[in-house]
């Protein structure tokens, strides 16, 4: 099949979700063959493609109005230069300039996808609706996003479709080698179970509630540790409420990190506290790496994990001290089951090759059908026979 030239225009790449997603969609479909850019709007890269032919640009945007013109002129003339057959753009900005970059620039086709139930306010969108005429599809990362965004007025019915996140499950799998050895680097003794949370400190991640959920987990379990990767101004304070809440022993700060994959492995239990999401993808790294996974019911989450974790209401920290207990209790073989049960369950479904399969198909196939369109992935027969 003929090679394509694929533009990703995004918001930023520092360390998320969505970030990690488009270098790995990158790097991915360059290996196949496809000519690939990415187009960062702002200057900060954390996150870097591995394949020597992705091509990043940065826009180094900044929020003034001669920034942003500068900004549009050159992402006008990359394009022009590159002469994609697909633009796919990602995150609300990212969606929202592509879209205005449309109105003097060819595209063959704009894919727009949102990786949230909750980007923004009224005023945005509102933005999505009156813009959404410029874009071929738009897509989400979970169905109880693109219903989000239907009840909120961003798009009408049939016009944003669900296209779950892809997992390297060859990058994201148990070691016991990095188990050990992290283990012993950070101080977890062997008896020592690890809590583990990956995120930016924003409010969307909550973290106050993992505190106050950890601070009663900590009153009947002794033997338990909290490891918290990210970075943001929240730090300060989040040290703050674990020093008041008596846990600040307990829990570590270890800010940004490029090895989650054996952080993961190093953990006995990945928990997220958030209060909303999207269809967060550090769920289905932790599932494939075969920790028990305890989640807050915010956006997609029950689609990643099925029966394979714990799910608790948002924003309630007793119901999450209540499931983390649950999981720090079961026995070493229930562990095992269920991790077991996490990865089979990522393989299957939300697999990285699936994910770019899916995604070739909208980018050449009949774009104004959206019950043509791939949407929910197939589950390959031969990854649940145990052939990864």
């Amino acid at each position: 099949m003929k090679p394509m030239r694929i533009a990703f225009v995004i918001t930023g790449l520092s360390m998320g979700g969505a970030e990690n997603q488009v270098i790995t969609l990158a790097d991915r479909l360059a290996s196949l063959g496809n000519v690939v850019i990415v187009i960062s709007m702002t200057g900060e890269q954390l996150v870097h493609s591995q394949h020597k032919d992705v091509r990043v640009e940065s826009l180094y945007m900044a929020r003034d109005p001669i920034s942003f013109l500068r900004a549009y002129l050159r992402a006008r003339a990359l394009l022009r230069a590159f002469s994609p057959d697909v633009v796919h753009s990602h995150m609300v900005h990212a969606n929202l300039f592509a879209r205005l970059l449309r109105m003097t620039t060819p595209m063959g086709r704009l894919i727009c996808t949102a990786h949230n139930s909750n980007e923004g306010g009224a005023v945005r969108m509102l933005a999505y609706r009156l813009t959404d005429p410029l874009a071929d599809i738009s897509t989400n990362v979970s169905d109880e996003a693109v219903q989000a965004f239907i009840r909120r007025g961003a798009v009408r019915s049939g016009r944003m479709i669900t296209m779950y996140n892809g997992i390297d499950c060859a990058r994201f799998r148990f070691s016991p080698e990095d188990r050990e050895r992290l283990r012993g680097e950070l101080g977890a003794g062997g008896d020592t179970q690890v809590l583990l949370a990956v995120g930016r400190f924003t409010e969307q991640k909550d973290y106050g509630n993992l505190l106050r959920a950890f601070a009663r987990v900590c009153a009947a379990c002794t033997d338990c540790v909290l490891w918290i990767v990210g970075t943001g101004d929240a730090r300060t304070s989040l040290e703050s409420t674990a020093r008041t809440l008596g846990v600040a022993g307990r829990v570590r700060f270890l800010g940004l990190r490029h090895d989650v994959p054996s952080l993961m492995s190093a953990a006995d239990i990945y928990v997220l506290s958030s209060a909303w999401e999207g269809m967060p993808l550090v769920i289905g790294e932790a599932m494939a790496c075969e920790r028990v996974v305890v989640a807050t019911d915010a956006g997609g989450i029950r689609e990643w994990l099925g029966d394979a974790g714990f799910v608790v209401p948002v924003r309630d920290s007793e119901a999450l001290a209540r499931g983390l207990h649950a999981a720090l209790t079961l026995s070493s073989e229930e562990k095992r089951a269920r991790g077991t049960a996490a990865r089979r369950r990522v393989a299957c479904w939300f697999s990285l090759d699936a994910a770019v399969a899916r995604w070739l198909q909208v980018y050449r196939g009949p774009i104004f059908r959206p019950d043509r369109l791939p949407g929910k992935p197939v589950m390959d027969t031969n990854l649940e026979q145990g052939n990864e």
